[in-house]
């Protein structure tokens, strides 16, 4: 199958929601994905690190993505993560594609780690199994590895390959990345990291992947259509809004704090609760306190 379509603009890694009891809040979902669709994104991406992706069972996740799919009901689209992926394991990957995912986003294995000299062979292998498009996921934080520029430029051109979504903190790998795979027709380059994401766009990205866009969707997606048209100006504005409103649930937390601080965030504006799963733990009171009167004071509050 041969990977027909350019990707691009604001695709918002989606929290996913979840009841009392553990349970995939299925009226949550529907009211965020809602918020995305009137936001006009161009997609969401479930089951992503902002999804608590690896974390989520078995049985909600295909669930998860029909959900999903049923609610954006073609007005966005709907990228899967495949969460702590093995190469024999591509059952779950074609679920995906079979319930509606425009492209599944695959980041190398946690548990058992591949060298980076392998990660070609282990890609090629995956790609090679999958049913439809895939794209590639660098998230060091997480897994402990980067691509390489080397495995990327060796599996370029494989029919079932869309692109990349890179979020590793490095401009000089950002800017060598686009130099020397951007402007492709058969290939899209999404910036993962906030802080890059305006300087990315500047440098020929196809599209970003923000998760401040679960907060304010529209203004993501006009920071990429400000960058399209070169107009430069109302990029750095719209950009300078997401960094203040990312820094309400990011700064003086780490990862997995910050996520908990998002979801506080969502529940403050009415979309779900701030449940996560463990070994995550929801904020306090106190701290959701704190995180409303920031909201009130950056104008979030519905």
């Amino acid at each position: 199958m041969k990977n027909v379509l350019k990707h691009g603009g604001a695709v918002v890694p989606l929290v996913t929601p979840f009841t009392a009891g553990g349970g995939l809040d299925e009226d949550a979902l529907e009211r965020l994905v809602a918020a995305q669709v009137a936001g006009g994104v161009a997609g969401v991406f479930v089951l992503g690190t902002t999804g608590e992706g690896a974390r989520v069972p078995a049985d909600y996740r295909r669930r998860l993505v029909e959900l999903t799919v049923q609610h954006a009901a073609g007005r966005t689209l709907v990228y899967a993560g495949l969460g702590d992926m093995q190469t024999p394991d591509v059952a779950e990957a074609n679920e995906f594609l079979k319930a509606g995912a425009v492209a599944v986003v695959a980041h190398p294995p946690i548990s058992q780690k591949v060298p980076v000299a392998q990660l070609s062979a282990w890609y090629e292998g995956l790609l090679n199994e999958v049913a439809g498009p895939m794209l590639l996921y660098n998230m060091p934080m997480t897994t402990g590895v980067s691509i390489s520029m080397e495995s990327v430029g060796q599996l370029l051109g494989h029919p079932k390959l869309a692109g990349i979504k890179d979020s590793e903190n490095d401009p000089k790998r950002q800017e060598e990345l686009l130099r020397r795979y951007g402007g492709r027709a058969d290939f899209s380059v999404f910036v993962g990291v906030g802080a890059l994401m305006e300087k990315g766009l500047k440098w020929g990205a196809d599209g970003i992947v923000p998760s401040v866009g679960n907060l304010i969707p529209a203004v993501c997606q006009e920071l990429w259509a400000a960058a399209k048209r070169a107009d430069w100006v109302t990029a750095e504005k719209l950009s300078g809004r997401m960094h203040s409103v990312a820094a309400l649930y990011q700064q003086g937390r780490n990862l997995n704090e910050s996520l908990a601080a998002l979801k506080a965030a969502l529940q403050c504006r009415g979309l779900c609760s701030a449940r996560m799963l463990p070994p995550l733990r929801k904020v306090s009171e106190l701290e959701l306190e704190n995180i409303r009167r920031q909201m009130a004071a950056l104008d979030l509050l519905n």
